[in-house]
C-alpha cells in the first residue's frame, strides 16, 4: 500500500471528529471516501495531508511513519492536497499560483516551466488566462487551477477534497476526466466526495464514513449495490 492510515483518531480542540479510521490507497489506485455533511471526510483528509495531527492512530506513506510529519513535509515526501473551495493564491496570477505550486522545484525553472506547460495541455483555459489574477476566474477555473497547482509537485498520492462542489454538472465532468486522466498518468487519487454518483463512478473502492466512523467498505461496485448507500447517497430503494 501508498497509503495506510491505522485506527485514526483526529479532533478539534476537545471534540473528536473521527475515531478508529483505518484505511489504505494502493499504488495507481483511486480510493474515494463519501459520507454526509459532517461525516468526517475532509478531517481524514486534512490528517492525511498532514494540516491536522492526529490524537491516536498511524500513518503510513511509502513505507515511511508520517504521522507527525508537518505538511510541508508531506508535500515534499510527495502528498498533495487539493482542498475543499479551491482556496487558490486570488491576488496572484494563474502562471504564479503554478509556480508557488512547483516550489520543490524553484531552483530548476525550466522544470518549472516544463510542468506548467503540461497544466496548460491539460487545461487550455488556463493558458488563455495565464497573466490573469485567480481571483477573477469561475469556480471551474478556479478548481482547474487548483488541481494543477498541486500536480506541480508531480505527487505521489493526490488528495482531492469535494472537487464538484459549487460547479456546473459540465464542468463536474471534465474535472472528474482530468482525474482519471491524472490516475492513468500513474498518481495515486484519495478522494473526499459529497457527490456519491461521480465518486463511486470514479474510483475503483471505498469507504463510506458517518458521524466520525467508517461504516462500510469494498469495491464501488459492491457499494452502489449496498442498501445503506443506494438509501443514503444514491436515491435508489
Amino acid at each position: 500500500m501508498l497509503l495506510e492510515v491505522e485506527n485514526l483518531e483526529l479532533a478539534y480542540g476537545e471534540v473528536p471528529a473521527c475515531r478508529d479510521i483505518s484505511f489504505g490507497v494502493g499504488e495507481g489506485e483511486i480510493v474515494t471516501l463519501i459520507g454526509s455533511n459532517g461525516a468526517g471526510k475532509s478531517t481524514t483528509l486534512r490528517g492525511v495531508a498532514g494540516a491536522m495531527l492526529p490524537r491516536k492512530g498511524r500513518i503510513l506513506f511509502n513505507g515511511e511513519d508520517v504521522t507527525r510529519m508537518p505538511a510541508h513535509r508531506r508535500a515534499l515526501a510527495g502528498v498533495a492536497l487539493v482542498p475543499e473551495g479551491r482556496r487558490v493564491f486570488p491576488a496572484l496570477t494563474v502562471r504564479e499560483n503554478l509556480e508557488m505550486g512547483g516550489f520543490k522545484y524553484r531552483n530548476n525553472q525550466g522544470k518549472i516551466r516544463t510542468l506548467i506547460d503540461r497544466a496548460m495541455e491539460m487545461f487550455p483555459r488556463l493558458r488563455e488566462r495565464t497573466g490573469q489574477r485567480a481571483g477573477t476566474l469561475s469556480g471551474g477555473e478556479q478548481q482547474m487551477l487548483a488541481l494543477s497547482r498541486a500536480l506541480m509537485s508531480e505527487p505521489l498520492l493526490l488528495c482531492m477534497d469535494e472537487p464538484s462542489l459549487g460547479l456546473a454538472p459540465m464542468v463536474v465532468q471534465d474535472i472528474f476526466r482530468s482525474i482519471r486522466a491524472v490516475n492513468q498518468a500513474g498518481t495515486s487519487v484519495l478522494l473526499v466526495e459529497q457527490n456519491a454518483h461521480y465518486a463511486l463512478e470514479t474510483a475503483s473502492r471505498g469507504y463510506v464514513l458517518q458521524t466520525g466512523a467508517i461504516i462500510a467498505s469494498g469495491s464501488c461496485d459492491a457499494l452502489k449495490q449496498d442498501q445503506r448507500v443506494k438509501e443514503a447517497y444514491l436515491g435508489r430503494k
